[in-house]
């Protein structure tokens, strides 16, 4: 059964929950809502990184996710930090986060791996080729699944370099991350050879623009929640290490009704 790792964004500005939780108080009861629905990880970020956000100095993201981090672990929740930035990272593991989820791979920061050797928590290194700003004109492909397939072997290798553990990495194929619809769609249907790299995989299609285009014009937002739900029962099926995911109850919905089709084919 996948792991899911319930999205806080301490942000302004992110693409489908920017301001809501950005005071802290608030941000801290929704991770603890998250907890009591199911959230096995509270995945807390200060730095929103949808198509064209600019980036929020690192001091402005501490000041937005330590309180957070050090409050939902004292309550006994799994915290991980959802930044790009090596010194977030150090700060955020005294704060108390065990799990450091970077969108960039250990390519935004050239201090990263280095960080993630000395603390030696779980590590989760995203498919990335460039910043919100560019990452659109990045989509060029000869094929994705091959191509992302090679470039995240490269990251393991550089890894491994640096001394990091490799049994502490997942990866994770950045759907929408200079991927199209397409792309996103060839990655979720060929899971298994990105598993081949020998990887945990943790996928986050949650409320993504592709999965908007499933639905009428009009439709809010949270009516991608469905899809999202139903990409999590794919994904258990291709046994992924979690899925990343913004509403964990129907997450957990569709992850009930995998688990009973499994117990169904053993009677």
């Amino acid at each position: 059964m996948p792991r899911v790792m319930g999205i806080l964004n301490v942000t302004p500005d992110s693409f489908s929950d920017g301001g809501q939780f950005s005071h802290v108080d608030r941000a801290i009861a929704h991770g603890l809502e998250l907890r009591n629905q199911g959230a096995d990880i509270v995945d807390v970020g200060g730095e929103s990184t949808r198509p064209g956000a600019e980036r929020v100095p690192p001091a402005q993201e501490q000041q937005r996710v330590i309180p957070v981090i050090e409050a939902l672990a004292a309550e006994g929740v799994t915290v991980s930090i959802d930044t790009m930035n090596a010194e977030t990272a150090v700060a955020a593991a005294k704060a108390g986060a065990s799990i450091i989820n970077d969108v960039s791979g250990g390519l935004a920061d050239p201090e990263m791996y280095r960080t993630v050797a000395e603390t030696d928590l779980f590590y989760i290194a995203m498919h990335w080729r460039g910043h919100s700003s560019e990452m659109a004109s990045l989509a060029n492909y000869t094929d994705v699944v091959t191509d992302v397939r090679a470039e995240l072997k490269d990251r393991l290798v550089e890894m491994m370099v640096w001394g990091i553990n490799p049994d502490r990495v997942v990866l994770d194929p950045g759907l929408g991350f200079a991927k199209s619809a397409r792309h996103n769609w060839a990655l979720l249907a060929r899971l298994d050879e990105l598993s081949s790299l020998g990887c945990p995989i943790l996928i986050g299609a949650s409320r993504k623009r592709f999965l908007g285009k499933l639905l009428p014009a009009d439709a809010a937002i949270t009516d991608r929640d469905l899809a999202t739900a139903v990409i999590s029962n794919v994904a258990a099926q291709a046994h992924v290490w979690g899925v990343r995911v913004h509403d964990v109850a129907s997450t957990q919905v569709a992850l009930s009704i995998y688990t009973e089709l499994q117990k169904g084919k053993k009677r």
